[in-house]
């Protein structure tokens, strides 16, 4: 886990100071090491956060002479022994004895589609020496992010978007279809798309070749394959249930390959429950468990802390309870926006960057839960898709911020055109295939909502802090493995039926029959006090006035009625304008 960049010139020399000025943006993600390489019209940059292989000869940029290859790594391939000893058998030796070298060889051995042997989350760059090429690549389901710009004549690419922008020449105005996305998807932005028009990212399971003309080639090399198959029709109920088990066993197997502590965030509830769970059933024992509760507000409880201390307990782990004041999480905002690469409107971000800064303290690896809900069907809208006959339209009503008539009412005119993210939803559901709405649902949650929701909130926030988080419930076997299940076993009870079915093999009945929980952070869903002062402070600020994204009219109504105006999925529609407004703020765009 580590932090990436790079510049790729057409017509002259790359800039190595920029790749410095993104690398240094970079700091948190990397704080054990830092590198710039440049040659030509390339240059790298990086920053290290030791994990496997501690010594320097996994020092990034990383190159290679002999097969004339140069990279920068972020993530961690779970697997890399496995193709080191694969690669020694052709004949490569090996100077280190982490991944990132298996990386470079196995480019050099199977080319870009090296990828398809990988087990991990990843986003690199490797640049060949002799022909110019540079090949970049994301992992499957975009645990790793990398973001691109394209001044003139060049190409940037790094791990956040604030490091694109250090290297200044980027186009920050706002992108319409990006904000239209923002306000309705619950601050997501699918890719390529971000919220700032000269930024785009890479979409996940895509490699992109860039020649030294300028000419380049994205290639897809993996898609979830959704809905039930012909060979699958005599499985029954019970041997789905056993499969989910082995395959997410395998999964959190995988990711203790560390050379660090290794621990688990635990909230209590049944996806990081199992984790633990499967882990004392491969023998660990001592393992470091970690929770974190705010305050309640309004009546909703902000801590789970009797549910994380009945799995603590029965595992006998090292368990830390972090107990978080309204004050606290207060003062802990402007950073947490801050770390984000892209505004994040979770109420629970705040939770995820105290939390991590307090288990960075601990333990430099994590294992986390994030994912389940997609891949099982644990939200409140996929019941509502069974069956649908108008899927975008139910979609759009149980999923959507808003509607595009309210959005009329929240943006300034000028940045109104489209419906754009109802097109989205229509141009995705049409490309799904012949399969029911629920399954086209699950796909759209998968790769798209996922990635740039839960899936990026974790990254931001636990690298803010120089922690690596690991998502089993993301290995890809195991999401190809879900998208099998038939719908109905998923939806089933209130959602997540046969990994809850599954579970009741290894965790007491109180976790996984309790009612669902979510990360809560009270004082940002009902926004009040000091929390409404901090709010009223960004908005009213004069860069929010000149930028005018808001309808004041708008921005007053949820100013004076903080409490009443909620999103469908229940967060606050106060805190999602503030937030977008902020995070500008921060990063002074």
């Amino acid at each position: 886990m580590c932090g990436v960049c790079g510049e790729i010139s057409f017509d002259g020399p790359a800039d190595s100071v920029a790749a410095q000025a993104m690398a240094e943006k970079l700091n948190d993600r990397g704080p054990d090491g830092a590198g710039v390489f440049a040659q030509g019209r390339v240059a790298f940059g990086h920053r290290r956060l030791k994990i496997l292989d501690l010594s320097e000869a996994s020092q990034q940029p990383m190159l290679d002479p002999e097969l004339g290859l140069a990279i920068v790594f972020n993530g961690c391939i779970y697997n890399f022994r496995d193709l080191r000893d694969e690669l020694v058998a052709k004949g490569y030796r090996f100077f280190s004895t982490g991944d990132t070298e298996v990386v470079l060889k196995a480019y050099h051995a199977w080319g870009p589609r090296c990828v398809e042997r990988f087990y991990g989350m990843f986003a690199f760059a490797i640049c060949e020496r002799d022909s110019g090429r540079v090949v970049l690549a994301r992992d499957r389901l975009g645990i790793k992010p990398l973001y691109f710009a394209e001044p003139r004549g060049k190409f940037r690419f790094a791990s956040t978007l604030p490091a694109l922008l250090a290297a200044g020449d980027i186009d920050t105005t706002i992108d319409p279809i990006g904000l239209h996305n923002y306000m309705s998807f619950h601050a997501v932005v699918p890719a390529p798309r971000t919220i700032i028009r000269g930024v785009r990212k890479l979409a996940p399971a895509t490699i992109l070749i860039i020649e030294p003309d300028g000419s380049r080639k994205e290639t897809r090399y993996w898609t979830v394959q959704m809905g039930p198959r012909p060979e699958d029709r005599n499985v029954t109920e019970s041997d789905w249930r056993q499969a989910v088990l082995d395959a997410l066993a395998t999964a959190v197997e995988r990711r203790q390959v560390a050379d660090v502590p290794t621990g688990v965030l635990l909230s209590g509830g049944l996806d990081s429950s199992l984790l633990v769970a499967l882990l004392a059933r491969k023998g660990q024992t001592g393992l470091k468990t970690f929770s974190v509760g705010f305050d309640a507000v309004n009546g909703i409880e902000g801590d789970e802390f009797k549910y994380s201390d009945i799995i603590a307990r029965e595992y006998a782990t090292d368990h830390v309870k972090i107990a978080v004041d309204a004050s606290r999480t207060l003062e802990a905002l402007p950073a947490t926006i801050a770390a984000m690469a892209e505004p994040q409107m979770s109420h629970d971000a705040v939770g995820f960057y105290l939390l991590s800064q307090e288990v960075s303290k601990h333990v430099k690896v994590v294992q986390s839960g994030q994912g389940a809900d997609e891949v099982f069907a644990g939200y409140h809208w996929y019941p509502k898709m069974m069956g649908s006959k108008d899927p975008v339209a139910d979609y759009a009503s149980v999923y959507f911020d808003r509607d595009h008539a309210e959005m009329r009412e929240t943006l300034r005119s000028e940045l109104i055109g489209e419906d754009y993210s109802r097109d989205f939803i229509a141009d995705f559901f049409a490309g799904a295939g012949d399969v029911e709405a629920i399954d086209k649902t699950l796909l759209l949650d998968t790769q798209v909502m996922l990635v740039d929701d839960p899936v990026k909130r974790v990254d931001n926030m636990t690298m803010a802090f120089g922690l690596e988080a690991r998502v089993p419930f993301l290995d890809h076997d195991l999401v190809e493995l879900a998208a099998r299940i038939p719908a109905e076993l998923k939806v089933r009870d209130g959602g997540k039926y046969i990994l809850k079915e599954a579970a009741r093999k290894v965790l007491p009945r109180d976790v996984i029959d309790r009612p669902k929980g979510y990360f809560p952070v009270p004082a940002l869903k009902h926004i009040r006090g000091p929390y409404l002062d901090f709010v009223r402070g960004v908005l009213d600020a004069p860069a929010a006035r000149d930028r005018g994204l808001f309808n004041r009219a708008y921005v007053d109504r949820l100013l004076a009625d903080p409490d009443g105006t909620l999103t469908p999925k229940g967060h606050s529609k106060l805190w999602q304008v503030a937030l977008l407004e902020c995070w500008l703020q921060s990063h002074g765009v």
